[in-house]
């Protein structure tokens, strides 16, 4: 009996999940060209299109099962241009170059966390629970940072060295979430192809609406929320052990007050 050749899985690269990695990694690129040219705003649109194909790549990829090895890879290295350099050159070109070294030394120390953060997730793969990420994840942490940026251009605040120190310790604050053991959910488990509820609905609406009235303020408002919901679950989370804990030993202890008094 003959055996029939099994056919080999030809390895390649698929197109349409790279095509939005890449289109991630070019709005990245554009906005560090704008950056560079002063044209903030553009640069700030710029890195939230980023995100938003970043956000597509990978979903992309798991509804077309096309997910290799190579567009996890690419995926990574366009992460860190557009979530690491862009936006850290964004900052310094903005406001950070003004505080001199120390202000260039942030800026550093910010993509130093995002590769960082990179590198962690990238060895985490399959070893960790998928519904919440260890660390800020670093295009929350660009959308924290970029928000920030676009709401002081669109108000036109006065660029000194209040305003400078506030956003670099703004920027040091989100580097050290983003390199933290601090949970935070991914939302990876969110189901939107069966029923959801009229309030789920009504939110995204009102999101939108948010977003097209006062793009800036609105991201801002939403990722600085994101950003401080994982120390508070952490908090809340400790708390919660504390007071459980306490609920356990208190019998015990007055258990043996019981028994010590018995035996005086």
């Amino acid at each position: 009996m003959m055996k029939m050749p099994v056919q080999k899985r030809r390895r390649g690269i698929y197109l349409l999940p790279n095509l939005f990695t890449i289109g991630a990694l070019f709005a990245g690129f554009f906005a560090i060209i704008a950056a560079i040219r002063g044209n903030f705003e553009n640069a700030a649109i710029a890195l939230f299109i980023a995100m938003l194909m970043d956000s597509l790549d990978g979903r992309v990829a798991r509804l077309t099962n096309t997910m290799t090895a190579f567009g996890a890879e690419l995926d990574s290295l366009s992460d860190m241009v557009s979530f690491g350099v862009a936006p850290a050159l964004f900052a310094y070109n903005y406001a950070l170059s003004g505080l001199g070294k120390f202000g260039w030394l942030v800026a550093f120390i910010y993509m130093v966390a995002v590769s960082l953060r990179l590198a962690r997730f990238n060895t985490q793969i399959g070893k960790v629970d998928k519904h919440y990420f260890q660390g800020l994840a670093c295009t929350a942490g660009a959308g924290f940072v970029t928000s920030l940026l676009w709401i002081a251009v669109d108000l036109e605040i006065p660029r000194n060295m209040a305003t400078n120190l506030v956003l670099a310790f703004f920027m040091i604050f989100t580097a050290l979430l983003m390199v933290s053991n601090i949970r935070y959910r991914s939302f990876k488990d969110a189901d939107f192809r069966n029923h959801v509820s009229f309030v789920i609905i009504l939110l995204m609406v009102l999101i939108i609406v948010l977003i097209s009235v006062a793009p800036a303020e609105a991201l801002g408002l939403m990722f600085a929320i994101y950003a401080i919901s994982g120390p508070v679950a952490t908090i809340w989370g400790l708390r919660k052990k504390k007071l459980a804990r306490a609920t356990i030993h208190k019998p015990i202890n007055e258990i043996l007050k019981h028994h010590g008094t018995e035996q005086n």
